[in-house]
């Protein structure tokens, strides 16, 4: 259970640093615009944003959440560990396209200004999904 709890806060790190560094990217790579960009694709990532955010709530209340409770039952269960981790890999990479996001548009020709929603989005559910190694009631 250790190593897989170990595993799965390395992962998490490791999309920490990546935000953080999509988020260095796009200014270091920003081009300059000769036009405004276009409205429609931030709209329609806004939507697809929202629309990530709301599945990784539904992802971690179908897989992350009820593995926690069967992991407390019976740790030794491998099948239920390979669901709880897989379920925080799902919900950490749903908060990474977040974050991938704000450098698409930021390459589209977007101000930092516009994109930084999507840049701390994703840091931000990726610090709240935290990986908890399930206890029992009784240790």
């Amino acid at each position: 259970m250790r190593a897989a709890v170990t595993l799965v806060r390395q992962i998490q790190i490791a999309m920490l640093v990546s935000i953080a560094l999509y988020a260095a990217a796009g200014e270091m790579l920003a081009r300059t615009t000769v036009r405004e960009p276009a409205n429609t694709l931030f709209h329609a990532l806004s939507f697809i944003s929202i629309s990530l955010v709301g599945a990784s709530v539904v992802v971690r209340r179908t897989l992350v959440l009820p593995s926690e409770v069967l992991l407390r039952e019976t740790p030794d269960d491998i099948v239920t560990l390979a669901r709880w981790r897989t379920g925080y890999l799902v919900l950490y990479s749903l908060c990474e396209v977040l974050g991938l996001f704000g450098l698409v548009l930021r390459m589209a020709g977007f101000t930092l200004a516009h994109v930084w929603g999507f840049y701390l989005g994703g840091f931000l559910l990726l610090l709240l999904y935290f990986p908890r190694a399930p206890r029992s009631e009784f240790s």
